[in-house]
């Protein structure tokens, strides 16, 4: 492409520079590159583009004025005329709101998870890429998940602390192994105000490294073991990848455990223990089945001797989800930091056996993801910041007011015997929106169970009732309020369950061969096959899955990884049977469970 005809010299070098640099721009883009590479490139054209205008004194255009080619022919302004116009976004027809979803799951699965959460008013954006501001509606679910696995680790004798989110360079890079891991995604502090520090100071992407050094200092006898402690707090990793609300964030909330014993059984024996509460978190909170597993060399934690983990199943992509994890340290912090204790019948210096355990916000998104449907959110009764709400029905303009009075009456002592046996509900007696509206608003919302009152229920003592999971609506009898609702509650979260594991089961398969893998994942299956544990085989496994990958433009992980050795195997490694991996004939050791994952 030529230069203007009137730009000759520097302006003519920088507009061959441009056209250039917009060419690479297109190809990262059209080839879908990573992020962080097509932001620098564009960077560069934009700085082009600004040098173009200082020596030229002229904003940059392709010739002819657009984009496209010098050699186009203009157009008359009456063949312009001619022209079909734009088409406008249509408007929603006569008494339809944008209250609802406006993308489906199973067509468009980003758009709808992101509409999911902001029609919901689960989260709210932020000018931060990476972050996002968590709602009262998404934290009361944070907050239930905090009341039980807080009470049930203080249980084990586990007490909470807080550790500044600052770490020094030096601490940080102590233990190499660990770092290495996370260097990419360290966010670094290097200015106060306008004067340089003199040296960056980290801001934590995990805590071993922050309270290690404390434990060093407070641990000299085996008088002082076991110490266990928990801290509530927030984390940043400033990942580049493609960001998703809850699932991928460059901030997230989490609890981390970190735990210090004089022997390997009582460190082991804890991480199994911390292992099967983030497993009841999940099932037992979220409705949300996992399978349990310890992960493979290659995606252990850095600086650990082994990472146990819960994994999730997404039927939506096909895709599985780490939702929580318990590692055992061995003792390679505690040589590291010099964490030590006299044992008491030799009186030798040992080292301790260390653990770090952590459950993430990512929880939220990962039931979001199981859960909800094309009509919003479907929140677990446990997990609900109201289980039940009521709604007047059939006030019109002639309903007399003393009915309209007895009505709101009876709707708020629903709401009162309700509360009185521990549910959490909401009369919804505003005026000024219509009962449909309301319907559709709390079952945007995800409530798990509606109720109407009219002025015909009340004179036939009943209700009736609407179930969020199954729309089902029954008509109930007034009288045993305190009984049904309740029970209905808990058949509710029991149903999201039993559906939910239907949906996981149905996509784990055991394959033995390389092809059936292959025909698994494009069926979104995840894959459970004999492996050697080699982390080259590993590598290569997912290069070789990477070409049949057919995910969302940006999706973090496009061919398949080890997601963890099942902990139940799905049979026993005979002879003669090869690794998964095309070409290996190492012996397998177990069988392990491989998908896309985000």
């Amino acid at each position: 492409m030529s230069p203007p005809a009137c730009v000759d010299g520097r302006g003519a070098e920088l507009h061959d520079k441009i056209v250039a640099q917009g060419n690479i721009v297109r190809d990262l883009k059209s080839k879908k590159g990573d992020q962080a590479e097509i932001d620098a490139a564009v960077k560069i054209l934009l700085d082009l583009k600004g040098e173009y205008k200082t020596a030229t004194g002229e904003t940059w255009k392709p010739p002819g004025g657009g984009g496209g080619s010098s050699s186009k022919p203009k157009q008359d302004k009456k063949e312009k005329q001619k022209e079909k116009p734009k088409e406008k976004p249509s408007a929603p027809a006569a008494g339809v709101t944008r209250l609802g979803l406006e993308a489906k799951k199973e067509e468009n699965l980003p758009e709808w998870y992101a509409q999911v959460l902001t029609k919901s008013e689960m989260l709210d954006y932020y000018d931060v890429s990476g972050c996002y501001i968590l709602r009262p509606w998404s934290y009361a679910i944070w907050d239930f998940i905090k009341e039980f696995f807080d009470a049930e680790i203080k249980k084990l004798d586990v007490e909470n602390c807080y550790f500044p989110c600052f770490v020094s360079k030096a601490a940080l890079e102590k233990e190499e192994t660990h770092i290495e891991d996370f260097a990419p995604e360290v966010a670094w502090v290097t200015k106060s105000g306008n004067s340089e520090l003199a040296e960056p100071i980290a801001i934590r992407p995990t805590s071993e490294t922050v309270m290690y050094p404390a434990y060093a200092r407070w641990i000299q006898s085996y008088r002082d073991l076991p110490l266990k402690l928990n801290q509530w707090n927030n984390i940043v990793r400033w990942e580049f990848k493609h960001p998703q609300p809850f699932l991928r964030t460059r901030e997230f909330l989490w609890q981390e455990g970190h735990t210090a014993f004089a022997t390997l059984k009582e460190a082991e024996d804890e991480v199994m223990c911390i292992l099967n509460l983030y497993k009841r978190v999940f099932e037992e909170l979220l409705a949300v089945p996992v399978v349990q597993g310890r992960k493979t060399e290659k995606e252990k934690f850095a600086g650990g001797d082994f990472t146990t983990t819960i994994e999730a199943y997404i039927a939506a992509s096909g895709r599985a989800i780490q939702a929580g994890t318990s590692h055992h340290l061995g003792q390679n912090f505690s040589k590291m930091f010099e964490i030590t204790f006299e044992n008491p019948e030799t009186g030798e210096k040992q080292y301790v056996y260390q653990n770090s355990w952590g459950i993430t916000t990512r929880t939220i998104g990962c039931m979001v993801m199981v859960h909800a449907d094309n009509a919003g959110l479907v929140l677990p009764p446990r997990v609900a910041k109201i289980q039940v709400v009521v709604v007047p029905c059939g006030v019109t303009v002639n309903l007399k007011k003393e009915d309209r009075e007895a009505l709101y009456k009876e709707c708020e002592d629903f709401k009162s015997r309700l509360q009185a046996v521990g549910i959490r509900v909401k009369a919804d007696m505003r005026e000024n929106y219509s009962p449909g509206w309301k319907f559709n608003h709390w079952e945007l919302k995800g409530v798990p169970i509606r109720v109407e009152i009219g002025p015909k229920d009340m004179k036939a003592s009943q209700y009736v009732l609407v179930r969020r999971d199954t729309g089902e609506k029954i008509v109930m009898k007034r009288a045993g309020v305190e009984d049904d609702i309740p029970a209905l509650l808990d058949t509710i979260q029991s149903c999201m369950l039993a559906k939910a594991r239907t949906e996981m089961t149905d996509h784990i398969r055991v394959v033995e061969n390389f092809d059936d893998f292959l025909k698994g994942l494009d069926e979104k299956c995840l894959l459970q096959s004999p492996f050697c544990g080699a982390v080259p085989c590993e590598d290569e496994i997912k290069e070789l899955s990477k070409k049949d990958a057919d995910l969302e433009p940006g999706a973090p992980s496009m061919g398949a990884k080890s997601l963890c050795v099942p902990f139940k195997q799905p049979g026993q490694i005979k002879p003669g049977m090869k690794c998964i991996k095309p070409g290996c004939n190492a012996t397998p050791i177990s069988y392990c469970m491989f998908g896309r994952s985000y």
